[in-house]
């Protein structure tokens, strides 16, 4: 065997291509793509058309030889694939699942029976004729090197029933998938969706690209099933061409992902530039950058009279936030980094180009958190109140999130991680965006007041110096303050947040939304496999602890009609339900979430 990468070719149902058409259509696209073509490439193209209708029944599956990472590296595996598939989403384009067609999971049902679907029907429920098959591929398969996958079809199912049964010394540098079935139920075969729950560690990638005109694919990705990999949509003309292997091969979206995984990257991939900075950007810094890009993505899906406002309005918080953040600089002493100066220019040109940050570096999910839940929540663009729809919002925050290497669907699981909060909190009432949008003056203020935000702030004293210094520069309003305030009430932790939440001054409405924002942040830590943050149990045992203490206090004396003891009762509902929810769903500090 050679050390070049080879390409295994997992065909459909039918004949298997004997001509293998395939091959000249997917060569063809590598080059226009400006990739070699195949020429050079070593394929392995088993043909098993006739084990599909019983002529290689073999007794036995072949066994899983995949060994599972240990607990203490999963995370760190994990995190190593989620960058490689955020840098695949950069290369390719956002991922796009589809919603799917109506009734497409019975229709695919009905046709499951007919002729033409006989033999993926033997596949899926012979399992003598799915061992020959898999056996046969195998026979085909060295013992170790690198290999890129690409499953048509039914060829797509047999590709990730494959890959936990490698030999062990196999890289599968890169998966892709054309035309799959695999989002629809009866292709789950033998609990396929669970064994491969996680993303194995042979596994590079894995893209799968469905056209929305095959009725197969009957207008969704996979990622239903394999919620750690990458849906693309392509379109073609409509009729039978559209399902087969032909048709995806000559879209320079395939061939641009098979060209990647054979061949790595072009040469005229983006140069990055490094600069010599005198500092990196401190906490704050990191916030208001992260928010500024978050706002550009938003302000480049707006249009008309929208458009024109937010572009307006953003210019005009840009050049003031950069000053400002200058200004704070040169009191502190300190060099102002060039990633936040490169962003500085004449606010009285109203022929000035805005500069755009720069997409930001990769980010670790554990440090991610805080801050995308912060921008989410909070108005980017204060002291303006310009009104964007969540789909907008939303589609940014996944772009953001790619672009730090996060992957698009972490962005996706902010804003779900909010609706689930919002819903526990309101005792299963939809999410009132609009609330969601706002922390509240009240929080607002008593984070300023209490000195709770040095509690809450980044880890060490230095860093809570420099969040508290920046609030007292900027001010609990605008973009900086109500930034710094939203993401440190987040990572809560302190008795003064949970006295200033409980005290009469502070509305239901405003520790609500803390309160969400804690939750939140739990439910995404959840989703995202990590263990849970136990200082948002405790802060919420204090919160608890503190609103019943002052409404016993109040209880004695008042008329039980007092808008007080109404407001404290909420209060109560709200801190309950969270730790209730938090206990149910095994985050209470203490608990192992794997022990039965």
């Amino acid at each position: 065997m050679t050390n070049k990468t080879i390409l295994l070719f997992l065909h459909g149902v039918g004949d298997g291509d004997p001509q293998n058409d395939w091959k000249d259509r997917l060569s063809q696209s590598l080059v226009d793509a400006e990739y070699p073509s195949l020429d050079d490439v070593e394929l392995i193209v088993p043909k098993f058309a006739h084990a599909l209708k019983g002529a290689d029944e073999f007794d036995g599956v072949p066994p899983i030889t995949y060994k599972r990472p240990r607990r203490s590296e999963a995370g760190l595996c994990r995190r190593e694939f989620e960058h490689r598939m955020a840098g695949l989403e950069f290369k390719l384009g956002r991922h796009d699942s589809g919603n799917g067609w109506p009734l497409g999971e019975s229709i695919i049902d009905v046709a499951f029976s007919t002729k033409f679907f006989t033999q993926a029907s033997n596949y899926m429920r012979n399992e003598r004729i799915r061992a020959g098959v898999l056996a046969r591929i195998l026979k085909r398969i060295p013992a170790k090197g690198r290999i890129v996958i690409v499953g048509h079809s039914l060829g797509s199912v047999i590709a990730a029933d494959l890959l936990l049964r490698l030999p062990s010394d196999i890289e599968v540098v890169g998966m892709v998938t054309i035309g799959s079935p695999l989002g629809h139920r009866s292709f789950d075969v033998e609990k396929l969706g669970s064994d491969l729950k996680d993303p194995p560690t042979h596994l590079s990638w894995w893209v799968n690209i469905w056209n929305d005109q095959d009725p197969v694919a009957s207008h969704r990705g996979v990622c239903s099933v394999f919620p750690w990999m990458t849906d693309h949509r392509i379109t073609s003309k409509p009729g039978p061409s559209a399902h087969r292997a032909r048709t995806y091969f000559s879209d320079p979206v395939v061939a641009e992902a098979v060209g990647y995984a054979l061949f790595g990257s072009k040469s005229k991939e983006i140069v990055k530039v490094s600069h010599v900075l005198d500092v990196q950007p401190n906490e704050t810094e990191r916030i208001a950058l992260l928010a500024l890009r978050y706002a550009h993505l938003i302000n480049g899906r707006l249009e008309g009279d929208l458009k024109d406002r937010y572009s307006g309005a953003l210019r005009q918080v840009q050049a003031t936030l950069v000053d400002g953040l200058q200004r704070w600089n040169e009191r502190e002493g300190r060099p102002t980094p060039h990633f936040v100066s490169r962003l500085a220019f004449d606010l009285s040109d109203q022929d000035a180009d805005v500069p755009e940050p720069f997409p930001g570096p990769y980010l670790a999910i554990d440090d991610a958190i805080e801050p995308m839940i912060g921008i989410a929540s909070e108005n980017i663009i204060a002291p303006f109140e310009i009104t964007v729809s969540m789909d907008i919002k939303e589609q940014a925050l996944r772009d953001l999130t790619a672009e730090h290497g996060l992957t698009s669907k972490f962005g996706e699981e902010v804003f779900k991680s909010a609706k689930r909060a919002t819903e526990v909190l309101n005792g299963g009432r939809s999410l009132n965006w609009k609330k969601w949008g706002v922390v509240g003056l009240g929080a607002v203020a008593l984070v300023a007041a209490t000195g709770g935000l040095a509690l809450a702030a980044a880890p060490g004293l230095a860093g809570a110096a420099v969040l508290t210094s920046a609030l007292a520069t900027f001010g609990p309003g605008g973009m900086v303050g109500g930034l710094i305030t939203a993401g440190s009430l987040v990572g809560v932790g302190g008795g003064s947040i949970a006295y200033g939440l409980a005290s009469p001054g502070t509305s239901a409405v405003a520790m609500e939304a803390v309160i969400e924002r804690m939750l939140t942040a739990a439910i995404l830590r959840k989703n995202q496999g990590l263990p849970p943050d136990p200082s948002i149990w405790k802060t919420l045992v204090e919160i608890e602890i503190q609103v019943r203490r002052e409404y016993e206090r109040l209880d004695e004396y008042s008329d039980g009609s007092s808008a007080g003891l109404a407001e404290l009762k909420k209060k109560i509902t709200a801190v309950e339900r969270a730790l209730e929810f938090l206990r149910l769903e095994g985050m209470e500090p203490g608990e192992d979430p794997d022990t039965e």
